[in-house]
């Protein structure tokens, strides 16, 4: 796999900490020290390991120290529903052995509980990621069961790889169903501000939050219905 930076620009050591959208175009704010990637494509089947230790590698290459990897989850798989609150975080750190971190706790966020480092699953992903040689398809084990949903997801790869690398990783996650998903957009881009300690006061946008919106999103899902309908 091959990076390519913009003509007459080269990447910027200074900008330590990488934002991931594990949904690419590459964007930097030095002033802010930040990098930022958004993937355009689906990842080839069955290389999604490979592509994330590229990217690891690329990341470390590049003076990155921390990684955020922004993400979301099938509303099926969430056990403990509770919208009480509303949108709500889920991470993943490697700070901890276990996973938590203590600014993420702070922020009021809580640990993704089916994260465990010694399950079948992540300790295969992890061998994978630290240089082990078999193929994604090549499965140690006959068959998936609900435990092994989390670290088959494009995160886990992520993560597991920039972790062997080194590098400080932290994973945002909103649960979210299928439809307009721009609400949790929103969500994971005001919790990864926070997490980098940018002001929302430093945005030039002109919808709620300052945030600029994509143009494309305003016809994601057509005009509003004619209320003379109904």
């Amino acid at each position: 796999m091959e990076f390519y930076v913009e003509e007459g620009k080269e990447v910027d050591q200074n900008c330590s900490t990488l934002i991931l959208p594990a949904l690419s175009i590459a964007y930097e704010s030095s002033s802010s020290a930040l990098s930022l990637v958004q993937q355009r494509s689906p990842v080839v089947k069955g290389m999604m390991v490979e592509y994330a230790k590229n990217l690891a590698n690329f990341a470390a290459a590049n003076g990155k120290k921390h990684v955020i990897i922004l993400s979301s989850l099938d509303f099926g798989r969430w056990h403990t529903i509770d919208l009480s609150s509303g949108l709500q975080i889920f991470y993943l750190s490697t700070s901890g052995m276990d996973g938590t971190d203590e600014d993420c706790e702070r922020l009021g966020w809580n640990r993704l509980q089916e994260y465990n480092p010694s399950q079948r699953m992540w300790k295969y992903l992890n061998s994978l990621a630290e240089g082990g040689s078999m193929l994604e398809e090549d499965l140690p084990f006959e068959e998936l069961g609900d435990e092994d949903y989390y670290p088959s997801l494009p995160f886990a790869a992520l993560f597991s790889c920039l972790k062997a690398k080194g590098l400080k990783v932290t994973c945002l996650l909103c649960y979210c169903s299928e439809g307009d998903n721009i609400p949790e957009a929103f969500h994971l881009a005001e919790a990864a501000s926070k997490l980098t300690g940018l002001s929302q006061n430093e945005f030039h946008g002109n919808e709620a939050g300052k945030w600029i919106i994509p143009f494309s999103w305003k016809s994601v899902y057509g005009p509003p219905a004619d209320v003379s309908l109904f």
